[in-house]
């Protein structure tokens, strides 16, 4: 489930996008982008709930 959700955000979040795309050109498999991208999800959305915010982009 949390695979799925992080290839959505890689494709329309821009932050999770540029990430993906910078541990692709590090030469990262693609399997280990997507593990890294979906940590990075969980570790975005669980600060957003402790600092009791909402998401914006820059």
């Amino acid at each position: 489930m949390l695979s799925m959700a992080a290839i959505s955000a890689m494709r329309c979040n821009p932050v999770l996008k540029a990430f993906h795309a910078r541990l692709r050109a590090m030469g990262k498999p693609p399997k280990v982008a997507i593990t890294a991208c979906m940590r990075k999800r969980l570790t975005l959305l669980t600060a957003l709930l402790r600092a009791k915010t909402k998401w914006r982009t820059a």
